[in-house]
């Protein structure tokens, strides 16, 4: 028989054990007899454990002073027993099957001790993909304190191994843009462009990283493209994608990414293809400057809500209030987006290890969008930019 290996997780299995002790030492305080996680994310926060979410419940569970267990269909069993380090793994036969999970489920946190209360991310497994089933609470005959909102807490500020992969990613969010913008030319259409970009990009990820990759799905890897945000759509700034032709005159709005180990950075960039006008070039400079601003107001003992504030009273004083649509940026990690954000009404303290993308834009109807964003981690003393990439508008005008 196979024996289980030590999981690969880009994250130090030590770090893993003292983020599950933190958690046990919040519910050991709430005198809560253990949690229960049903979140992919927590999941992978807390364990490492990499799955593919789908309406089959995958659940992790451990009882105060015991060890984690996890909770997985039959059909994930060997995997979950060679590719990780649990000691105990739990199967159910199928979804929703002739018993449901979360009646078995019910059964196996019971043995392990977890009744009466207890701490979980979520009353049950959310309704993903038509899930359907009973509450935690219900099926436990317990009661049930939320946990998300210490996990969320817990995962503001990274460690230098998370940090270590999010630089990872900006790396090839980097590469991913250099390609992108070579292969946006007129004529191309957005699809063409993003797709050479995404596989040459990733082909190139793979051959460095090899098993320090942390792939998740046989076609995830770095991307970059627009999303619909081509010539006037570029002022929706969240727009989908039409497989819009390239044409001279157009202002792109550009994103990427590149996970590592599930970990993510940002890199986004306004471009414009051929020779700008005076109205562009103006808010594009002033796109430059504002956040200028706010990575000046950004650094630790300040608030989320100041470092918004600056880049609002910047708009003001240049009488572009009219252009704003969206807050300076949002924290990331193991998500595309996380919190805290950088928005007047988010009033976290910033501390040394947070990360977050700062991405004060301008949009201007029937002209386009200007938006830059670079992903930065919180030090002691101010911020490290971890993207590096042009932002002055001769590097980014394409050719026409």
């Amino acid at each position: 028989m196979e024996q289980p290996t030590q999981p690969r997780t880009g994250i130090p299995a030590a770090e893993l054990a003292a983020r599950r002790e933190r958690l046990q030492e919040h519910v050991r305080a709430e005198g809560l007899s253990g949690y229960v996680l049903f979140g992919a994310d927590y999941i992978r926060y807390f364990t490492g454990l990499n799955f593919l979410a789908t309406e089959r419940p995958v659940v992790v569970a451990q009882a105060v002073g015991g060890e984690p267990a996890v909770f997985v269909p039959d059909f994930e069993l060997e995997r979950v027993r060679a590719e990780t380090a649990f000691e105990r793994v739990e199967s159910y036969p199928e979804y929703p099957g002739v018993q449901h999970p979360m009646l078995l489920l019910s059964r196996l946190l019971a043995d392990l001790g977890i009744r009466g209360s207890i701490g979980a991310d979520s009353d049950g497994y959310p309704g993903i993909l038509g899930y359907r089933g009973r509450s935690l609470s219900d099926a436990a005959e317990s009661a049930v304190l939320p946990l998300a909102p210490v996990i969320e807490a817990m995962m503001m500020c990274k460690s230098e191994a998370e940090i270590g992969l999010i630089r990872e990613s900006a790396r090839w969010c980097e590469l991913a843009h250099r390609l992108l913008q070579e292969y946006s030319r007129p004529g191309a259409t957005e699809t063409e462009a993003s797709l050479r970009a995404g596989m040459e990009a990733t082909l190139a990820m793979i051959a460095a990283l090899g098993d320090d990759y942390g792939q998740q799905g046989s076609q995830d890897g770095a991307a970059a493209g627009y999303r619909g945000q081509i010539g006037p759509r570029s002022a929706w700034a969240h727009a989908v994608a039409h497989n819009i032709e390239l044409r001279a005159g157009d202002v792109l709005v550009s994103e990427t990414s590149a996970p590592v180990w599930g970990y993510n950075a940002e890199l986004e960039r306004a471009m414009i293809i051929g020779a700008p006008t005076d109205e562009m070039r103006r808010l594009f400079d002033h796109t430059v400057a504002v956040q200028q601003v706010a990575f000046a107001a950004l650094r630790p003992g300040v608030t989320c809500s100041d470092v918004d504030a600056a880049v609002m009273e910047y708009l003001e004083d240049h009488r572009l209030l009219g252009h704003w649509r969206q807050h300076t940026g949002h924290a990331i990690g193991l998500r595309n987006h996380e919190a805290p954000f950088l928005d007047l009404g988010d009033h976290t303290v910033i501390e040394p290890g947070m990360v977050f993308t700062v991405e004060p834009g301008l949009y201007a109807a029937d002209l386009g969008g200007f938006r830059h964003s670079d992903t930065v981690a919180v030090t002691p003393d101010g911020i490290e930019i971890l993207t590096d990439y042009p932002s002055d508008i001769e590097s980014l005008t394409i050719p026409a």
